[in-house]
Order: structure tokens, then C-alpha cells, then sequence
């Protein structure tokens, strides 16, 4: 059996396919969630994220392709813990709280 190679796309020891050469290591999946929810084209995806190459960005989405079932049920497990905790970071008294530390911690406080 032969093995597949995708050229720009790197697994971090997490395990996390990740686009490589990039400077910070772009997590495949971001790239597919965006392709899936918008239905961009590779060179739409390249002129909203001018730092990745079309080679890069063919190379991840034939890694996701190649690993779907894998990916989608990472980004399905992840919408469902959005959904759980979207009623506690929609919380007014919260948001009021991270807005106080967030200026205290501009001012220096």
C-alpha cells in the first residue's frame, strides 16, 4: 500500500494537521470550516488568507478530503461545545467582568 504525502501539511504532536511554512502553523480544520460554510474556491480562501500559497491551501483541503470523516466529527464534537457554552459567555454580568480586566490591565493596574 502506498503512502499519501501532503507536501505542506505538517501533524503536530497533538495531533493536529496543521499547514506548514506558514510562520503559525493554520490548523487545517479552520481552513475546511471556512470552506464548507462559505463554498469559497481555493483562490477565494488564498485572497482572504494572502499568507498561505494556493499549493498550500489545495494541500490541506486534499488532506481533509482524504480524512473526512475524521475532521467533520472534530468540528461537529467543537459546535457542540459552542453550543453548551454560548449561554455562559452570553452572559452580561461576565462579559462586564472580562471588559473590567481587560481595561485594568491596559491601564497597568
Amino acid at each position: 500500500m502506498s503512502t499519501v504525502s501532503y507536501p505542506h501539511i505538517e501533524i503536530r504532536a497533538d495531533g493536529q494537521p496543521v499547514i506548514a511554512g506558514d510562520g503559525f502553523y493554520f490548523k487545517v480544520r479552520i481552513l475546511v470550516e471556512e470552506f464548507l460554510a462559505t463554498g469559497a474556491t481555493p483562490a477565494q480562501l488564498q485572497q482572504a488568507h494572502p499568507h498561505l500559497t494556493l499549493s498550500q491551501i489545495h494541500s490541506a483541503l486534499a488532506y481533509y478530503y482524504d480524512h473526512q470523516e475524521e475532521i467533520d466529527q472534530e468540528i461537529a464534537k467543537l459546535d457542540q461545545l459552542e453550543q453548551k457554552l454560548r449561554p455562559q459567555l452570553e452572559d452580561p454580568a461576565l462579559t462586564e467582568n472580562i471588559r473590567r480586566a481587560w481595561r485594568q490591565r491596559k491601564e497597568g493596574r
